[in-house]
């Protein structure tokens, strides 16, 4: 009975592991090649970090679909990606177009990065300027002296 009772959990915890899995037929090797650049060049927005060739959202394999019936009606990749911008945004792109929308995604990074640096010098600047005037006068210096003279030596030896 224990027995039963083990093989029948095991095969239910392999058979919720197990996906479906698609098999799309094509026409030619170039109309496979294509599915597989579009489907790894199309971010699935509902992941949002996946390209919708490994993503198992059903927004994903909807868009699979699409690439695939559209390559088999003959469209080529740029007619599909720009498609699939027409219908979910520039975002659907991993590497989006440059233009006036999109120039802050492309330029942001640069401008942050000149900007953290110009502030860290300009903080490492001020902070040498402020050890510069530090002054110290004769009688602080003679009583640095007189503590390291005087220091006991806690029983330490060589």
């Amino acid at each position: 009975m224990r027995h039963g009772i083990l093989i029948a959990a095991l095969l239910l915890s392999l058979s919720a592991g197990a996906s479906k899995i698609e098999v799309y037929e094509f026409e030619s090797a170039e109309q496979e090649r294509a599915y597989k650049a579009l489907t790894t060049e199309l971010r699935c927005l509902v992941c949002q970090n996946q390209d919708i060739a490994d993503s198992n959202a059903e927004l994903a394999q909807d868009m699979r679909r699409k690439v695939h019936s559209m390559l088999r009606e003959g469209k080529d990749k740029k007619e599909i990606a720009d498609f699939m911008v027409q219908r979910y945004g520039d975002f659907v792109l991993y590497k989006p177009p440059f233009d006036a929308r999109t120039a802050v995604l492309w330029i942001g990074p640069f401008v942050f990065f000149i900007l953290a640096v110009w502030l860290m010098l300009r903080s490492i600047r001020k902070a040498g300027e402020r050890d510069r005037n530090v002054r110290i006068d004769s009688e602080q210096v003679q009583q640095a002296h007189h503590l390291l003279d005087d220091k006991p030596d806690n029983g330490n030896k060589r």
